[in-house]
């Protein structure tokens, strides 16, 4: 199984974002995860499409763009413009949900759905085929530096079957609390991308600490 890591910049020093990106980029990042958050569908204000513009600049990493935002639609044709290569929403935040995936893939992105701690995995069971990617939550969204919610774990075997079920090739990405202790559970469930934030720009060496991610999934147990 591929092992992708997505560094998220939530948490990164944006006074230093060409050095941060130049870091992981030496570690071996796959993504970049850029978190989006409108104030609504979460208590945080974060990015918009300048960040993600800025980004495309800095580095040939493709953009892994998570909206938790009201009505996500409103950004497919700005995000896409500013370069963000993949484009996931909560199911919860739209009405018409396999319409804005299908407009995610028509401006050539990546369409995924996240699904918070509560949300239940059939909300995604009818629109697998129009999925790129499926993101469990494993912390409540809205802030950086929290611990894995164990009951995750369960959740990432529920999507990699239905996915297996499905014949589908979507990535199986997970988000919250990823960490060196926390991250080969989640990769035994079945995800193979992560998302870690704390875990690489808390870190002195934002590098070793990507590498070391990626060699605790690895290593035999």
């Amino acid at each position: 199984m591929t092992i992708r890591i997505a560094p998220s910049i939530l948490t990164a020093d944006l006074g230093r974002l060409a050095e941060e990106l130049a870091a992981i980029e030496r570690g071996g990042a796959d993504w970049v995860h850029v978190d989006v958050m409108d104030g609504r569908f979460v208590p945080s204000l974060t990015f918009g499409a300048p960040i993600i513009h800025a980004l495309a600049r800095l580095t040939r990493l493709p953009l892994d763009v998570h909206l938790m935002v009201v009505e996500p639609e409103h950004y497919i044709d700005e995000f896409a413009a500013a370069g963000a290569a993949g484009f996931t929403f909560h199911p919860e935040a739209t009405i018409h949900v396999q319409r804005q995936l299908a407009r995610v893939r028509e401006k050539g992105m990546r369409a995924g759905l996240a699904l918070n701690p509560a949300s239940p995995v059939a909300l995604i069971e009818d629109v697998v085929d129009d999925l790129d990617l499926v993101l469990v939550m494993s912390v409540n969204p809205g802030f950086g530096g929290q611990r894995y919610i164990p009951s995750a774990t369960g959740k990432i075997r529920r999507v990699r079957a239905l996915l297996g079920d499905r014949r589908s090739g979507a990535a199986l990405e997970v988000d919250g609390g990823i960490t060196p202790e926390t991250i080969r559970d989640a990769f035994d469930a079945g995800a193979d991308t992560f998302v870690a934030g704390t875990a690489v720009f808390g870190e002195p060496d934002p590098a070793a600490a990507l590498r070391k991610l990626k060699l605790a999934c690895a290593t035999p147990v």
